[in-house]
């Protein structure tokens, strides 16, 4: 585990001063007890890289010093986007470019900055802008369906749930503008499912998930009778579960993160120039 979060402090999931999650946290995601996460936590302050605060939590104090690797065979491991989040909220300038299937968990992450400025008295960038890509939603997707597709339900919860996270988007633009954050949220539905997650921030950062399919039962209201509901057979993706990477536009514009970083970033401006007048909602 120790070995695990110092190349996670040397890739960027816990950059300079971002919050390292609690112990618990820790303990549920590497699968093991809470003294062996306050061991490698208790050798990672002993060579001064993270130090914890009564009533703050854990933050990364100083990053270790990058293995060196080739230029054209480097790459990084698995990343998290909460730190990346708390990092570019501590400049004057946010920028997110997202391309995601519902826009939930960025949702999640952006409803806990708010929160922080709000109620903690953390302090407020001066600009947010927020642009996402999301799917149509007038035609029906390969996922998430019903297994037995003329079904609709599994589609039409997507979609309501697309409606609401967009709802509560519109919210959070309220409330960071109602903090003095000049603030944009932008979003454009392109025709097509999504085979990966995407999150560009400030320009800098990367960091990119495949959806892996799976199949599970749905509960849906069942037809007819809306106030039971019903397990349907379905095809879905779990965003929660993607694993991400984590890539960085460099000096050297041959390194693999480099080359992968602004192919990606072409990607999202080629789809976000191409689509404006697709029609997305009924």
């Amino acid at each position: 585990m120790e070995r695990v979060l110092r190349e996670q402090l040397e890739n960027g999931t816990y950059p300079l001063q971002a919050r390292v999650p609690p112990q618990r946290q820790l303990a549920d995601e590497f699968g093991v007890s809470r003294d062996t996460v306050q061991r490698a936590l208790a050798r990672l302050t002993e060579d001064g890289l993270i130090e914890t605060r009564r009533g703050s939590g854990t933050r990364v104090i100083r990053v270790p010093n990058s293995r060196p690797h080739p230029p054209q065979s480097r790459r990084p491991g698995s990343a998290s986007l909460k730190p990346l989040i708390e990092q570019a909220f501590q400049q004057a300038e946010v920028s997110l470019d997202v391309a995601t299937l519902t826009a939930e968990t960025l949702l999640r992450h952006l409803r806990n900055q708010h929160e922080l400025i709000a109620d903690e008295g953390a302090s407020a960038p001066e600009r947010l802008r927020v642009r996402m890509l999301l799917p149509w939603t007038t035609e029906r997707l390969a996922y998430p369906r019903a297994v037995h597709a003329e079904d609709p339900r599994i589609w039409e919860r997507w979609r309501a749930m697309v409606r609401e996270n967009g709802r509560r988007l519109e919210e959070l633009k309220a409330g960071f503008l109602g903090l003095g954050v000049e603030t944009s949220v932008d979003i454009q539905h392109i025709p097509m499912t999504p085979q990966f997650k995407l999150y560009v921030i400030n320009d800098e950062h990367m960091l990119f998930g495949p959806y892996s399919v799976l199949r599970r039962t749905i509960k849906v209201p069942r037809e007819g009778r809306p106030d039971e509901d019903e397990a349907v057979d379905s095809l879905d993706v779990l965003g929660l579960g993607a694993t991400l990477s984590y890539h960085r536009l460099e000096a050297d514009d041959r390194t693999h993160d480099s080359v992968f970083f602004s192919s990606m970033k072409d990607w999202f401006s080629s789809h976000w120039d191409r689509w404006p007048e697709v029609p997305h909602t009924e």
